[in-house]
């Protein structure tokens, strides 16, 4: 059944919290999933979201703590005693620990540490903090099964029992060698079917291994995961010795934070924001990219200033200024958007850069054809001007060719100078579409008619 978060739920917690009732608050809470119990908590102020987390079971509030929006995590975890924060991350796995221990300050981090009660799951996480944390060594967990080639099936079968203990959830079983260098991978379903007296080694022989190195990117991981539909990975260090797996649920979070920041930097947010936000990020994540619009309509103004004279005496030229500016900045948005797809999706390999941007020429060459003809139509019929029409539909192909062009091209540059090309699809092409569509449109107005 799925749990659906309302006023009147929330104003009937407030009041239970206020009169103490907590028997009835953690009978009902600790039946929520993690993720459910994190949005309550959020719509609760600090204090009462506080008397809340407190009354869940152990793993639950642990779990329920990493389901928190970053910004309000951070801010939650203050209320918290570094013994009390290192309660909840002895019952995280250690890429989620590692995660949590990570938006702490460093001081903060070692007392953390010190607090610990499981050493050994403390000494696996500082190992793993040691790693960026955009790459494959940042987002892997230590928990796994392993067997060694040389093992029998019923030895493995019995260490996997012991191994399981600590692994949440088991995918696979790695195969090793003595000296834990990964050799392959093996299936339950082949384990559970073999003789119990079969060697590992004879297994797995033939299967196709997918594997990650510790200093690849979460991009680069995400990016196998889904080209061969895989739900946890292996992760090898220099030495090609195992040092953990990569699971879906991780590499979910990457694709979507990496959607959200396409998507914030197209729309000209410079910053990683959330809805919980303050107001001083929203504003500095903003401001850039509004003053550079602001600058590309000074210039944009400027441009028809330049052509004062020309616009009085063929004052009907004004009336289709924004009509040029907007079919210049949507067209040159859409085949940015479809060359920022391709390069996230890795379709470009194959594909040199001077066939994308004929293919995009020829599309904007039938699109403008169309849309001139169009507007050359209308111009014809609702107005006396023949020549306006003649240079609206002029104008009008001109820039839907180039703005389609201009389009492809400005992400493949950004890309190739390694700047991230979703960028382009943004006030950054729009503004400079404007400015390019005008001069294209007043040119041609001055050749039509003087």
């Amino acid at each position: 059944m799925k749990f659906e978060l309302t006023k009147q739920y929330l104003e009937q917690l407030k009041e239970q919290v206020e009169l103490g009732q907590k028997e009835s608050i953690g009978e009902f809470i600790n039946q929520l999933h993690p993720a459910d119990i994190a949005d309550v908590l959020e719509n609760l102020d600090q204090d009462e979201a506080k008397t809340v987390y407190e009354l869940l079971q152990e793993e639950k509030a642990a779990e329920a703590l990493m389901e928190l929006e970053d910004d309000f995590r951070q801010s939650f975890l203050k209320l918290f005693s570094s013994s009390e924060i290192a309660e909840q991350v002895d019952q995280l796995n250690t890429d989620d620990a590692a995660d949590l221990l990570g938006e702490l300050p460093d001081l903060n981090k070692e007392e953390v540490i010190s607090h610990m009660i499981d050493q050994e799951h403390a000494s696996d996480i500082i190992d793993l903090l040691r790693y960026d944390e955009d790459s494959a060594g940042g987002l892997m967990q230590t928990e796994y099964i392993v067997a060694k080639e040389n093992w029998q099936v019923r030895r493995c079968v019995l260490e996997m029992r012991k191994q399981a203990e600590d692994v949440e959830k088991v995918y696979s079983i790695y195969v090793t060698d003595d000296e834990d260098r990964l050799l392959g991978i093996l299936s339950l379903r082949r384990l559970l079917f073999a003789d119990p007296k079969s060697l590992i080694r004879e297994l797995f022989k033939g299967e196709e291994i997918h594997y990650v190195k510790t200093h690849d990117s979460k991009e680069e991981v995400a990016e196998i995961m889904e080209k061969y539909d895989l739900v946890a990975i292996p992760v090898v260090d220099f030495q090609h010795k195992l040092v953990g797996r990569i699971t879906i649920d991780d590499v979910v979070d990457v694709i979507r934070e990496e959607a959200e920041r396409d998507f914030q930097m197209a729309s000209g947010i410079s910053e990683n924001v959330e809805s919980s936000s303050s107001i001083l990020k929203n504003t500095r994540s903003r401001l850039p990219w509004i003053l550079i619009g602001l600058a590309g309509g000074v210039m944009s103004s400027q441009i028809i200033r330049g052509y004062e004279a020309t616009i009085a005496d063929i004052p009907s030229l004004a009336f289709f200024i924004p009509l040029i500016a907007s079919t210049a900045g949507n067209i040159g948005v859409q085949s940015s958007a479809i060359v920022v797809q391709g390069l996230a999706s890795n379709d470009f390999q194959m594909k040199g850069i001077l066939t994308r941007v004929l293919k995009e020429a020829m599309v904007g060459m039938i699109v403008g054809l169309i849309c001139a003809v169009a507007i050359y139509t209308v111009g014809f019929f609702f107005t006396d001007e023949t020549k306006l029409a003649i240079t609206l539909a002029i104008s009008l192909f001109v820039v839907v060719l180039f703005s389609a062009v201009l389009g492809t091209l400005i992400p493949l540059v950004l890309d190739r100078l390694k700047i991230d090309p979703a960028l382009a699809t943004g006030p950054f092409i729009t503004t400079s579409n404007d400015i390019i569509g005008l001069s294209i449109y007043f040119v041609v107005a001055y050749l039509v008619y003087f």
